[in-house]
């Protein structure tokens, strides 16, 4: 009897150890699985983001995606050419490159709408350029009569000659809604969530910008802001948006049409209310 309580005592503190041991496993697991789930959930929340509206569709993008298209429908403009052809243009670099300005694809294939360089769409460092990779698509599409109603399959294939010409239908919903919003058609269709600004361009680059991208000439740069004068309503969204959509690179605080305004730091709260007008300030302060 003597020596039997100490062998109890010694079995009762393995246990315990073992119990100890069992629920630190436990607590570990525990928190690495929130610690985890809670850097979706924060990563889901505050990506950046951009969501597009318009025609009672709404698709979301990333910042590098809407200033691709922000460019493409920027150049259609310039050239005066209608929204069916940024619809187009953006319906196909979406199908060939998800609308980004990749350095690699099939064989030599380049760029935003994967041109080769093999096949005369120019020099390497040309198609990586989204101005001359774009103007090039639309220098090939312009030469077919009546692209303006084509079926979207059958004028970007005879375009771009794919091996998957049916992919192209695919992609027309996105196509429309961006190409709506972007040259002005669809006003407040875009807002965007963004990253802390850690970069600007001044006034004079986003002047300058404008007037390559969508011809503006009547952009006037002060002193943090640039203000542009457009001869029309829809003229000053295409603006507006074109702003908004390129604010990751350009690090424009906010974009004002009138009375509504986007502002970076509301995240999705989206346009303000107010009445618009034909003027357009860019805010990059």
């Amino acid at each position: 009897m003597p020596n039997s309580r100490p062998r109890r005592t010694r079995a009762s503190a393995a246990r315990r150890r073992r119990r100890t041991a069992v629920l630190l496993v436990f607590a570990v697991g525990l928190g690495a699985a929130l610690w985890f789930g809670g850097r979706l959930f924060v990563s889901s929340v505050v990506n950046p983001r951009c969501t597009i509206t318009a025609g009672g569709m709404t698709e979301s993008f990333d910042p590098e995606q809407t200033g691709n298209a922000a460019l493409i429908s920027a150049l259609s403009i310039k050239r005066k050419m209608p929204p069916r052809a940024a619809t187009i243009a953006l319906t196909t670099a979406f199908q060939e490159s998800k609308i980004r300005n990749l350095r690699y694809g099939d064989r030599d294939s380049l760029g935003l709408f994967q041109q080769r360089p093999s096949q005369g769409w120019g020099t390497e460092s040309q198609i990586l350029d989204p101005v001359h990779a774009t103007n090039a698509f639309y220098d090939a599409l312009v030469k077919f009569k009546g692209y303006e109603k084509a079926d979207i399959t059958t004028i970007a294939q005879r375009v771009q000659k794919s091996g998957f010409p049916e992919a192209y239908r695919d992609h027309e919903g996105q196509g429309r809604v961006l190409a709506s919003t972007l040259t002005g058609h669809s006003p407040a269709g875009l807002t965007c969530r963004l990253d802390a600004v850690t970069s600007r361009e001044t006034p004079q680059e986003v002047a300058a910008d404008l007037k390559e991208q969508m011809g503006v000439t009547t952009a006037r740069p002060g002193d943090g802001f640039l203000t542009v004068t457009s001869r029309n309503a829809t003229t000053a969204w295409a603006v507006a948006h074109w702003a908004v959509a390129r604010a990751q690179s350009t690090g424009a605080t906010t974009v004002a049409i009138g009375e509504r305004a986007w502002n970076r730091a509301s995240g999705d709260d989206g346009w303000s209310t107010g009445a618009a007008s034909t003027t357009v300030t860019i805010t990059l302060r």
